[in-house]
């Protein structure tokens, strides 16, 4: 099986394997392209985040660009030597006004910073700290009235104050809780859309899975500060890592599709997240229809006859991770398989294909059975061996968009997939 010529279709992660940029805000500029702002996580450490940004930007939703380091903790000089404990750059936000570009940046702790910059993709200047801002996750947005408000903090200590027309000060007195941990299930991460005259809330929700905060879910108020009513999930990550533990995002609409950008852990941690990307419905009543994990991401669908890195998984059950494998040919792997574990990719798009080709490797005899939906379609005996091998299988034709689903069984103790591939052959 040959490697990908072309990965010209769209798919989640959306960024190369190897790139880790969680808690993402996405903005569409004057430019026409999308603008992804998030914090940056180095592969494998088990730490938050990094001491710097990068900003990536897109005007077709397959190609991003990376815009290289546009900020970073030697920037700031207003940080106390003496600060103790880990440092970095927590998740930011972005918002354009006057000819420049606000970054709203935060570090462990609770202080909050901006920084500026005549471009959408930096580098940004350190402006200084924020007066009378303490904690994470600070997002920011402009009403159509030009009034620019402030969102920030955890908990019950969100808080939510009107930014004074320099863009670098709040106004103390209009500081109010926008949301709570009883009526919302709020964590934290805030982000701030307007829709048809409505705001629309979205933070990391607690709602579900014995209050792990794994999903992103939204609030809708007439008001950009107060009177929020707590809408549903828009996007659950729960099955994206044994591990998993947080989400945090933001909506966005781009060339008239509306998105939900999420990040997704990896390694069988809480850390190494993937920027990921759903397509999202906003009904005329208001409501967002909550969106399901795929591999196919902003598409949809994978053409079948394209080579899929197993690391596009978009649901893992069992022991099973993405994970680093330095034989894999695309720097992730999903690891750590043992019998019984269960891989999921949705969509993938066929056209007749009747040959499936897997590279896979395991200590025992393993077996590989493929699902098409939840029907069992074919199933291949992998040999032990210590490297990946390619195992060919010829399989009853297959039609249309479906979820594939590969689940491994047998004796082994521990298996590792790389990639797989569909083809229709005579």
């Amino acid at each position: 099986m040959s490697k990908n010529k072309n990965k010209n279709f769209m798919h989640n992660p959306i960024l190369a394997e190897n790139i880790f940029v969680p808690d993402a805000e996405a903005h569409v500029w004057e430019d026409g392209r999308i603008y992804i702002y998030g914090s940056f996580d180095i592969q494998g450490r088990r730490a938050y985040c990094s001491d710097e940004y990068h900003v990536y930007s897109s005007d077709n939703m397959v190609d991003w660009t990376d815009h290289g380091v546009s900020f970073s903790l030697k920037d700031i000089d207003w940080i106390d030597d003496k600060e103790s404990g880990y440092m970095a750059l927590y998740a930011p936000d972005c918002v354009y006004r006057d000819g420049k570009y606000y970054l709203y940046y935060c570090i462990p702790g609770g202080k909050c910073g901006v920084a500026y910059s005549d471009k959408p993709n930096g580098p940004f200047t350190d402006i200084g700290q924020i007066e009378h801002v303490e904690g994470i996750d600070p997002a920011v947005f402009i009403d159509d009235d030009g009034q620019a408000y402030l969102y920030w903090g955890q908990f019950d200590r969100v808080r939510v104050a009107k930014l004074k027309d320099n863009m670098t000060e709040i106004e103390p007195e209009t500081a109010v809780q926008p949301l709570s941990v009883a009526e919302h299930e709020f964590h934290e991460g805030s982000s701030m859309r307007k829709i048809n005259g409505k705001y629309y809330y979205l933070f990391t929700d607690t709602h579900r899975h014995g209050g792990k905060a794994c999903c992103l879910g939204y609030a809708v108020s007439d008001n950009p500060m107060t009177g929020f009513r707590y809408g549903s999930v828009i996007i659950d990550n729960y099955s994206c890592d044994p591990k998993t533990w947080n989400n945090h995002g933001s909506i966005e609409c781009f060339k008239g599709q509306w998105y939900v950008f999420y990040h997704r852990s990896t390694h069988c941690s809480e850390n190494s997240r993937h920027v990921c990307v759903e397509r999202i419905n906003i009904n005329a009543d208001g409501s967002i229809d909550e969106a399901e994990m795929t591999s196919s991401g902003a598409g949809d669908f994978i053409p079948a006859d394209a080579v899929v890195p197993a690391c596009y998984a978009c649901g893992l059950e069992g022991n099973v991770r993405i994970a680093g494998d330095g034989f894999s040919r695309h720097t992730l792997a999903l690891t750590g398989i043992q019998p019984g574990d269960i891989a999921v990719f949705r969509y993938i798009g066929f056209d007749g294909e009747n040959f499936l080709t897997l590279r896979i490797k395991s200590d025992r005899d393993c077996t590989v059975e493929v699902y098409i939906d939840e029907n069992l379609h074919a199933s291949a005996p992998v040999k032990p061996g210590n490297d990946y091998a390619e195992y060919d299988i010829r399989i009853a034709p297959i039609f249309g968009k479906h979820t594939v689903k590969f689940k491994f069984t047998g004796e082994f103790e521990s298996a590792a997939f790389d990639e797989f591939l569909f083809k229709r052959e005579e």
